[in-house]
């Protein structure tokens, strides 16, 4: 441990007496430019599109290597899902002919029961409840509504 010590200390006890010998300080300095505003905001703009582009081909990547196993299988889909509590729910999950009836909560997801694929069941996919975006818009105009009331 020593010697490894001894030859970094004798550089910097070097490094320390050319400084105060000055010849460092006898080179001339260059003033350095201060950049402009213009081209500071320039920089960053160009900084965060280069960021972006690198977030959207890691995405599109990540989506071209995995095959199709993030949803993108038709082997897998969800029947048909009711809420049995504040957490809880049953999900009915089709698997290549075969139905899976699975208890999901916020920590776990059980299997429940399996069984074949009714022959009467149709291939139509249930949508889990109103999409958001007209619960969004209902709820906008309620609170308009509510607003215009109020202004009377």
């Amino acid at each position: 441990m020593c010697t490894t010590i001894r030859p970094v200390a004798a550089m910097l006890a070097a490094c320390s007496a050319i400084a105060q010998a000055g010849t460092l300080a006898s080179q001339p300095l260059v003033a350095a430019s201060s950049p402009t505003p213009v081209s500071s905001l320039l920089q960053v703009i160009l900084g965060l599109a280069v960021v972006l582009a690198a977030i959207v081909g890691l995405a599109w990547l990540f989506r071209r290597m995995s095959g199709g196993m993030l949803g993108g299988s038709n082997r897998l889909r969800v029947v048909s899902g009711v809420l049995v509590g504040q957490r809880e729910k049953v999900v009915i999950v089709e698997l290549e002919g075969e139905w899976l009836v699975l208890g999901v909560t916020s920590h776990s997801v059980n299997l429940l029961t399996k069984m074949d694929r009714p022959p009467d069941a149709g291939t139509d996919v249930v949508q889990p409840g109103e999409p958001f975006a007209r619960w969004l818009k209902a709820a906008m105009e309620k609170g308009r509504q509510k607003s215009e009331a109020v202004n009377r």
